[in-house]
């Protein structure tokens, strides 16, 4: 490999809201363009279980799919 090349990280990008319903439950909503691209790491049927890790300094969240381990769908 030339020791020239630049090495590129493509990501997906897009604005989505985070909203308060009025039963106080917090909803993430991601833009259609994003969730549908061939990129997108997670494949969707109806919902699934996600991580979200803030971080309050840099104003920044982190969306991680939430891994379970030995545990029975729900019906």
């Amino acid at each position: 490999m030339p020791s020239n090349w630049v090495w590129r990280i493509f990501m997906l990008e897009g604005k989505g809201r985070l909203s308060r319903r009025k039963d106080g439950k917090y909803f993430l909503y991601l833009p259609k363009n994003v969730v549908l691209d061939s990129a997108f790491p997670f494949k969707l049927e109806s919902s699934i279980a996600v991580r979200v890790v803030a971080d309050p300094k840099e104003g920044k969240l982190l969306v991680l799919p939430e891994i379970q381990k030995g545990r029975k769908k729900r019906d």
